[in-house]
């Protein structure tokens, strides 16, 4: 099972529809917990995190300290999962599930959104995580995911 850090810090305002998307991970049991790291509208995280039981943590490293699985899926709340993102993520999880990095929709000028699953020892051997820095840790050995 893993835990989800949802980083809020560029688009709270699709955090509604991204842990709708979440919630089927977690009915089919891959999702233990989410952290919405980085803050929002405080009114709409209460909201949230009353209706999805979501955690509030005030950055990514906060989250990445109060994670309870070793496996976390750390994505951006601007990401738009693409369709099949949960079954290929749940293959890739039975597979053995190593690294990997999830490719969302959208995105400017050919950059799509994107997040990364990883090993909490991973995440947190960075002083000061983002995504970015994260995604440099998996290197060219992760897998690519829907």
């Amino acid at each position: 099972m893993l835990s989800v850090i949802v980083e809020t810090a560029d688009a709270g305002d699709r955090l509604p529809a991204l842990l709708g998307a979440l919630t089927s991970a977690a009915v089919d049991g891959l999702v233990r917990e989410v952290l919405i790291a980085g803050g929002g509208p405080p009114e709409l995280l209460a909201v949230l995190r009353e209706e999805t039981g979501a955690e509030l943590t005030p950055d990514l490293a906060a989250g990445i300290a109060a994670a309870r699985s070793d496996r976390l899926l750390i994505i951006p709340a601007k990401i738009r999962l693409r369709p099949g993102w949960l079954e290929a993520l749940g293959g890739h999880l039975r597979g053995g599930g190593g690294d990997a990095l999830i490719v969302g929709e959208g995105g400017f000028f050919g950059e799509k959104p994107f997040g990364v699953l990883l090993s909490r020892a991973t995440a947190a051997g960075l002083a000061q995580p983002d995504l970015k820095r994260l995604r440099g840790q998996l290197g060219r050995r992760a897998a690519r995911l829907a």
